[in-house]
């Protein structure tokens, strides 16, 4: 993804030399109705930089009101916090970017190596709460880039889809026994750069990030696929980044950040029906902008979050690093008239 504020350091540098216009007129969407947030993480311990990415989050099993979330600093490793926002636990691991969790399984696309990919792999301690490292899986050529997993029963195999950064689509099943391995299933590719992705059942939706949202369904070794959402600058804005679903009074809806003009489209799923967008804007808590990774879950986590959150990743914290945003999910059900 090139940002607005990199397109402007280079077009100064350059305007003597070309004539670059010295700014860009924003693309904005179709109007987002406002939401503000109502929490906040601590950043991320990558400062000056584009560093905050992902986040997921862990519903305790045996405390569905309680949840902690995992979040990628994308230059140094995973952060735990709780949903006060407190930085509980850090676990230095380098270049991971995006991350997802499986019970009490941690997985996370692993960058370190730009020329093999790999998954990473830990075990979150909930009640410490901590992350265990538990190895690395090799998971082809090619740079590790977007990941997701598949919401599968307790107890059953673990399915991941891994995107490369070219937009390849590998989708296979992931064992942790011993040494980490992942199997590839089928694999499709998409013509560019992709990252964001979500499961809803077997089908899979990938974010291109200047081509729009993608529906893919496996056949064979391949994919079945289908543009849904493309960018028009209208729903999305590239660059189209992270993917969540969340269910809500018998529904579920997909969310896609678009990161082009800082505001969130809505689907109706598995329609892909488009149902309105919303943005978080200056509050106490302050805006989103330029969102990476989204996450979103139901549930009743107490009066701060009674009918499940929305996370986003902030890329402009300023003064401070980037870091994650929360909200009731049941505002902005309530703004889009859900």
């Amino acid at each position: 993804m090139i940002r607005m504020s990199k397109w402007l350091g280079t077009c100064v540098a350059a305007a003597a030399l070309a004539g670059c216009a010295a700014s860009e007129p924003m693309i904005t969407g179709l109007p987002p109705v406002q939401v503000a947030a109502n929490g906040e993480t601590q950043p991320v311990g990558t400062n000056r930089a584009d560093a905050a990415d992902d986040p997921a989050i862990w519903v305790d099993p045996a405390n569905p009101g309680r949840a902690l979330i995992v979040a990628t600093d994308k230059k140094a490793g995973l952060h735990v916090y709780d949903l006060k926002g407190k930085d509980l636990a850090f676990l230095k691991s380098g270049l991971v970017n995006n991350v997802d969790i499986f019970g009490d399984i941690v997985v996370a696309s692993d960058r370190n190596d730009e020329l093999n990919a790999h998954l990473a792999v830990y075990r979150l301690d909930g009640a410490k709460p901590a992350l265990t490292a538990l190895g690395r899986a090799a998971a082809g050529s090619g740079e590790a880039y977007g990941l997701c997993l598949k919401k599968n029963a307790p107890g059953a195999p673990i399915t991941a889809a891994l995107i490369v950064k070219d937009g390849t689509v590998r989708v296979g099943t992931l064992a942790i026994d011993g040494t980490p391995s992942f199997t590839v299933q089928w694999e499709h590719k998409i013509a560019t750069q992709s990252e964001g992705c979500v499961f809803d059942g077997d089908t899979l939706y990938v974010g291109e990030e200047i081509g729009g949202l993608w529906e893919l369904k496996q056949n064979g070794k391949g994919a079945a696929v289908r543009l849904v959402a493309p960018i028009d600058n209208q729903r999305l804005v590239a660059d189209l980044e992270g993917l969540a679903t969340i269910d809500h009074k018998g529904q579920r809806y997909l969310i896609a950040s678009s990161q082009g003009d800082n505001a969130y489209a809505v689907f109706r799923l598995p329609s892909v029906e488009y149902v309105g967008r919303f943005a978080v804007t200056a509050g106490a808590f302050g805006a989103t902008s330029e969102t990476d990774g989204i996450e979103a879950v139901a549930g009743n986590f107490g009066p701060a979050y009674p009918d499940g959150m929305f996370l986003a990743q902030d890329g402009d914290n300023a003064p401070k690093a980037q870091n994650f945003k929360l909200v009731r999910w049941d505002m902005i059900a309530a703004a889009l008239g859900l």
